[in-house]
């Protein structure tokens, strides 16, 4: 029997609010029309496939595997933005309170947001969902930058900062654990770059620890 579990991290597509680099967190929008060219079906199979209930990313899983249906799991939304929603830096900077969690994102949550451990409790109240209905060995979950960001914090065998972890859109990272590390809460044995998504690019790049 395979004691090992894979669990496949997917950046949703890029959306033009992306492309505008404003806060896009619980507000929907949809992935820009030219990611339906770029984004191929993803050659490997899964046992079970979630997402998180915002439309990039249901539109993204539609793209990467396109006979599944996912399972809907809105605890992996993005940081939910509050009152910056939509805003940019240049439309915030002069804003006392926006400056104050820039330097510090952790102590500081936007006017009407979430605050950043709120943020990593609800991930880790999805991720106990999954890894309690999943019965296989291969799940492939399709969520946002800074939910990838916070996982990989807590389970990628090299430590970095939230912001030094780079997620292209439409691609993401491979974390293989053990069982029983799993089910301990401890960090995955290998770490694999999903390849990019890109038709005819992109390779995989496994970092064995």
């Amino acid at each position: 029997m395979d004691d090992t579990m894979v669990v496949a991290l997917f950046r949703h597509g890029i959306t033009e609010d992306n492309k505008r680099r404003v806060y896009l967190g619980w507000s929907d929008s949809s992935i820009c029309k030219t990611e339906e060219q770029r984004i191929s079906p993803y050659p490997n199979r899964f046992d079970h496939y979630y997402t998180s209930d915002l439309q990039r990313c249901i539109q993204t899983s539609h793209l990467l595997f396109p006979r599944v249906v996912p399972t809907l799991v809105p605890e992996f939304r993005e940081l939910n933005f509050g009152d910056w929603e939509r805003c940019t830096y240049e439309g915030l900077k002069g804003d006392m309170h926006y400056q104050r969690w820039l330097n510090n994102f952790e102590m500081t949550a936007p006017p009407n947001g979430e605050h950043l451990a709120d943020f990593r409790s609800r991930i880790q109240v999805g991720w106990h969902k999954c890894m309690q209905q999943s019965t296989g060995n291969r799940i492939a979950i399709i969520t946002h930058g800074g939910v990838i960001r916070s996982l990989l914090a807590e389970f990628a065998p090299e430590p970095k900062d939230f912001w030094d972890w780079k997620i292209p859109y439409g691609a993401g990272y491979e974390l293989r654990f053990t069982k029983e590390h799993l089910r301990r809460g401890e960090k995955c044995i290998s770490l694999q770059e999903v390849p990019s998504t890109e038709k005819g690019r992109g390779s995989q790049k496994r970092i064995n620890y």
